[in-house]
């Protein structure tokens, strides 16, 4: 079959450095899962070194044109490609209950709902390589006191380790993006569940940040905090002041509060 056309509505931009797309496949540890899902293969530069791996690899595939390719040339993936959204599937219907890792060159337009769906199945995913816009890599993998440090950076750091591990010239694409790129690892913490509400966690983390020049004692008003909390001077700081922990011990106290 001939090469897959790249589509733009899609966010399609088709890797061809294969020394990038392996360094990407030898992200992961292959440790600790049986499984692992790779999300847009497109044609498979990545795939081809997943299949490699000792792990059994599962391919969620949206474009059809794509799907076709790979049952094409890659045998070893029947009955292993799931032609679907990956938002809206519900992967249980694959995995179960089993851990798994996911993978992936994502593409930009859904990177950061990839990760905040990712994070919805924490319970199942051990492990999350792939290649972001740079800036979103780097957004997600940075720590308190900058302008870039926000919700995706709490809500992932919260559960997983965060490491950017090397930046990708825009030129080692079909078509070329208008953006580098950057690839980043996340490893579960060992302890990953938060000694708090986590369902008020994310919802204090999200308030926090949608007013994010504001202070906490102004951002969080809807949560009618007492003023014996308010006199708090976690309250004086402004949410990118706040590292994960603090995060939490600020759940603690609001839910303390009574919410």
């Amino acid at each position: 079959m001939e090469q897959v056309r790249a589509k733009k509505h899609l966010g399609q931009h088709f890797l061809k450095d294969e020394s990038i797309a392996k360094n990407i496949a030898d992200s992961l540890s292959y440790s600790g899962y049986s499984k692992i899902l790779e999300i847009g293969p497109g044609m498979g530069v990545l795939t081809k070194y997943l299949l490699e791996k000792p792990t059994e690899t599962f391919v969620i595939e949206i474009d059809r044109d794509s799907v076709v390719y790979l049952n094409t040339n890659y045998p070893q993936l029947a009955g292993k490609i799931i032609s679907e959204d990956f938002l809206k599937y519900d992967l249980g219907a694959v995995f179960g209950q089993e851990p798994f890792a996911i993978i992936g060159n994502f593409p930009y337009n859904i990177s950061t709902q990839i990760v905040f769906k990712m994070l919805a199945m924490r319970n199942q995913v051990p492990e999350f390589s792939g290649m972001f816009q740079k800036e979103v890599a780097e957004r997600i993998c940075e720590k308190k006191g900058t302008k870039t440090y926000g919700i995706l950076s709490v809500l992932t750091q919260a559960f997983y380790e965060a490491e950017y591990l090397f930046t990708v010239s825009e030129h080692v694409f079909s078509p070329p993006p208008k953006v580098k790129s950057g690839v980043l690892r996340l490893r579960r913490k060992e302890n990953y569940h938060l000694p708090c509400d986590e369902k008020l966690f994310f919802a204090v983390v999200k308030t926090a940040f949608n007013q994010r020049r504001k202070t906490l004692r102004n951002s969080l008003k809807t949560y009618q905090l007492s003023d014996n909390l308010k006199e708090d001077s976690i309250f004086d700081l402004r949410p990118e002041q706040l590292s994960v922990e603090q995060f939490v011990a600020l759940t603690q106290k609001i839910a303390a509060n009574g919410v």
